[in-house]
């Protein structure tokens, strides 16, 4: 019989309910706390517009593609998130719904800025360090100045109507903080950024710039790294070019560019004859060899006297140039091919279930001394370059030496299992021929 309760004549709880009570609890919790993260994150996406605001109510009710779409995108903008609303940068009273009221010139109203005018406007919070203090002790006040001093501040100046402004690379009305993913200045963004100009030739019709810059990049190893690595802090556009006093590098600053971050190899580079026979012949280094846009990986065929060495471009059979890059070429290809042996010997023995980590850990240096090796090319110092080479040779061999000797191990156990597998065999042939001998004797 079922038990019933003192109150009535529903069961009592069993174990069973409780269970389900229980789980039933946990499921409610849980769906409450992803509930709580998903609104969270929702008001960290999206704030909420202000209520009473006749630049946002009527924006948001004209439904006019010309003038709606402010007030459609605000709510994700940055501004919004501190507080700074549409009279902070278009004057005019927005608590008065009478258009002549609210959009009076009188009150400061100037409506769509004037392209020229829209680095001062943006800069009158931006380079005031009072103001913008209180938001980000560390942000830079210094942008419009940089603006004044690029190439596009200078056309705008000019008269440019094309020309890059700030919204040009912010967006407007819907900008994002610098670390949102979404910020066209986010730095997998600023290729598309650059791209909406720089890589529209019909756009930049009658600039005299290449419109090939970004379809260049794309190919280059240091996209790459920041697309398919997820390094951000790979080179893009403005990382070379500046961004706010962005002006093209000219041949000198070429190379302090890419010394920013292959500080070793600008190093090696200032050491070498190359350096001042670059200068002399006006060549920009770096890129010379290396190119610009499309920088893509490099890899020991640039070096010597192949087809694809870059050297041969400048040297012919008969200089001493085109000798030191063969010199150099076999430098690296002996350092280059005994790591590959080594490592090739070390995989096998390895895979067979043999011990060889303290060897494959001792190889790193022949690895290293490779890497140092191709750096010091930058030098293009045959005999510095032989060094260095020989020494990560040594190493690579002598790696090589344990993995021979761990396969020959290898092998010595098989051959003595193998051994130990006959005898045991014969043994046991012998052992059962012993057998049916005694049956015999005793049948």
């Amino acid at each position: 019989m079922a038990l019933r309760s003192r109150r009535g004549t529903s069961p009592l709880p069993t174990a069973h309910h409780g269970t389900d009570l229980l789980g039933r609890c946990i499921v409610f919790a849980w769906a409450l706390v992803v509930g709580a993260l998903l609104f969270a994150g929702g008001r960290a996406e999206a704030q909420k517009l202000p209520e009473g605001n006749s630049c946002i109510d009527c924006h948001r009710g004209i439904g006019d593609p010309r003038v709606t779409p402010p007030a459609e995108k605000f709510p994700q903008d940055i501004h919004l998130a501190k507080g700074i609303l549409c009279q902070d940068c278009h004057g005019g009273d927005p608590r008065n719904f009478d258009p002549k009221g609210s959009m009076n010139p009188a009150k400061g109203f100037i409506g769509k800025p004037k392209h020229q005018a829209i680095p001062q406007l943006c800069g009158k919070c931006h380079s005031n360090a009072a103001y913008m203090k209180k938001f980000n002790p560390t942000i830079r006040v210094d942008q419009v100045q940089e603006y004044l001093t690029s190439v596009h501040g200078r056309k705008l100046r000019e008269g440019d109507q094309k020309v890059a402004t700030c919204i040009s690379c912010h967006d407007v009305h819907n900008i994002r903080a610098i670390k949102d993913q979404q910020a066209w200045t986010y730095p997998v963004k600023v290729v598309e950024t650059c791209g909406r100009c720089h890589g529209d030739a019909k756009y930049m019709e009658g600039y005299k710039i290449a419109t090939d810059v970004v379809d260049k990049y794309k190919k280059s190893v240091h996209y790459e790294a920041l697309t398919k690595k997820g390094d951000l802090s790979a080179p893009t556009c403005n990382v070379c070019h500046g961004n706010h006093g962005a002006t093209p590098p000219g041949v000198d600053s070429v190379a302090n560019v890419c010394g920013t971050c292959h500080s070793l190899t600008a190093d090696f580079f200032n050491q070498s004859p190359h350096k001042k026979a670059f200068a002399a012949m006006g060549l920009a280094p770096c890129v010379t060899c290396h190119s610009n846009h499309d920088v893509t990986k490099p890899s020991d065929t640039l070096v010597g006297t192949d087809q694809q060495a870059v050297c041969v471009n400048c040297h012919d059979p008969a200089s001493a140039g085109y000798q030191k890059a063969a010199a150099i070429r076999t430098s690296l290809d002996e350092l280059r091919g005994a790591v590959q042996r080594a490592a090739g010997i070390l995989d096998r023995a390895e895979h067979a279930g043999m011990e060889v980590s303290q060897a494959k850990f001792e190889l790193r240096g022949a690895t290293d001394a490779l890497l140092k090796t191709r750096a010091t090319v930058h030098r293009f110092d045959p005999v510095a370059i032989r060094n260095l080479s020989d020494e990560g040779v040594q190493v690579a061999n002598k790696m090589y030496d344990k993995g021979v000797k761990a396969m020959d191990d290898l092998r010595f156990r098989h051959r003595g299992l193998w051994i130990s597998v006959g005898i045991i065999l014969v043994a046991i042939a012998g052992l059962v021929l012993k057998i049916r001998e005694i049956d015999r004797r005793r049948g």
